[in-house]
C-alpha cells in the first residue's frame, strides 16, 4: 500500500493574519482621520464625515458625527473650541480679583488727588489773602487745581496794543507778583502768553505766535530782573491765539482771550 504523502502548508503567512494586518490598517487611518479633525474647518468636518459615513457606515450604534459636545464613535470629543480652552487652562474663572484690585487702586489714586487738592486749596488760600492785601484783585484771577495753581493778568494791563514791552503802570503788579513766586513757588513755573484771533500786521512780529512768545518772555526777563528766581525752573511759551477762554467774535471775549497766564505748579510735579 503506498504511504500517504503529507500535505505541506501553503507559503505566506495565515490567512486570518492578513485579515488582521487589513483590519489595524484601516484603525490606523482611521484614528489618523480623528486627529487630523482639530486642524480642518468646521465646515469641511462635516463634509468628510458625511462621506464616511454613507461609505463605510462608521458612526454606528448610536453615535454621531458631528455636533457641539457629542462624543465621536464612543469617547472622542470634538473640541470645537480648542483653542479657547487651551488658552483659558489656568486662569481664574472669573475676573473678580481683578476688579477688586482696580477698584483699590482707584479709591487710593482718589484719596491722593483729594490730598493733592487740599494742598494746593491751602496754598491758594494764602495766595488770596497776599492778593487781597496788595489790592490786586480787579488785575489778577486766580485759580487752582490739584496740580498748579493759575495767576491769570490782563493783557492789557500789561501791554500796548501789538506791544512786548512791558507797561511801567504794570510793573507794581508784576512785582507783587513776583514776590508771590519767591515765596510760595517750590515747583516749576510756567509763563505763558496768550492773544485773540485779529490778525497781526506789525511789522516786527508776524503773527501772533510771535507776538504771545514776545510777551511771555518779556514777563520771564522782568522776573529774572527783580527776582531772586531760579531761571532754571520758570518756563516761558507762546500759545499765540490757540487756546481762548472767551468768544472772540465780541470785543469783551477777545479782550479776556488777550492774557498772561503764570502757573505755579506743585514741587512734585516736573514738566
Amino acid at each position: 500500500m503506498a504511504k500517504r504523502r503529507e500535505e505541506t502548508p501553503a507559503p505566506g503567512s495565515p490567512a486570518w493574519m492578513a485579515t488582521f494586518s487589513d483590519l489595524m490598517n484601516l484603525l490606523l487611518c482611521f484614528f489618523v482621520l480623528l486627529f487630523s479633525m482639530s486642524t480642518i474647518s468646521e465646515e469641511k468636518l462635516k463634509e468628510v464625515a458625511a462621506s464616511m459615513n454613507q461609505t463605510f457606515s462608521i458612526w454606528t450604534a448610536g453615535a454621531s458625527a458631528i455636533g457641539d459636545g457629542i462624543l465621536i464613535s464612543n469617547g472622542v470629543s470634538q473640541l470645537n473650541e480648542l483653542d479657547q480652552y487651551i488658552n483659558s487652562t489656568g486662569t481664574p474663572a472669573d475676573s473678580t480679583t481683578d476688579s477688586e484690585e482696580v477698584n483699590e487702586y482707584e479709591n487710593l489714586a482718589g484719596k491722593v488727588e483729594e490730598m493733592e487738592l487740599e494742598q494746593m486749596e491751602s496754598m491758594a488760600e494764602q495766595i488770596a489773602e497776599a492778593i487781597g492785601e496788595s489790592q490786586m484783585e480787579d488785575e489778577i484771577d486766580m485759580t487752582f487745581t490739584s496740580q498748579f495753581i493759575q495767576l491769570t493778568l490782563s493783557g492789557s494791563i500789561l501791554f500796548d496794543p501789538g506791544e512786548v514791552t512791558i507797561r511801567d503802570e504794570s510793573k507794581p503788579v508784576l512785582e507783587k507778583v513776583g514776590m508771590i513766586l519767591e515765596r510760595y513757588a517750590d515747583g516749576i513755573i510756567e509763563i505763558e502768553g496768550h492773544t485773540d484771533n485779529v490778525p497781526n500786521h506789525d511789522v516786527k512780529y508776524v503773527n501772533n505766535d510771535e507776538l504771545s512768545a514776545g510777551r511771555a518772555l518779556s514777563v520771564f526777563n522782568y522776573f529774572m530782573e527783580t527776582t531772586n528766581l531760579d531761571p532754571s525752573i520758570v518756563k516761558h511759551a507762546g500759545r499765540g491765539e490757540y487756546v481762548p477762554v472767551a468768544d472772540n467774535s465780541t470785543a469783551e471775549g477777545r479782550a479776556k482771550n488777550r492774557r498772561v497766564e503764570i502757573r505755579i505748579y506743585r514741587s512734585e510735579v516736573t514738566n
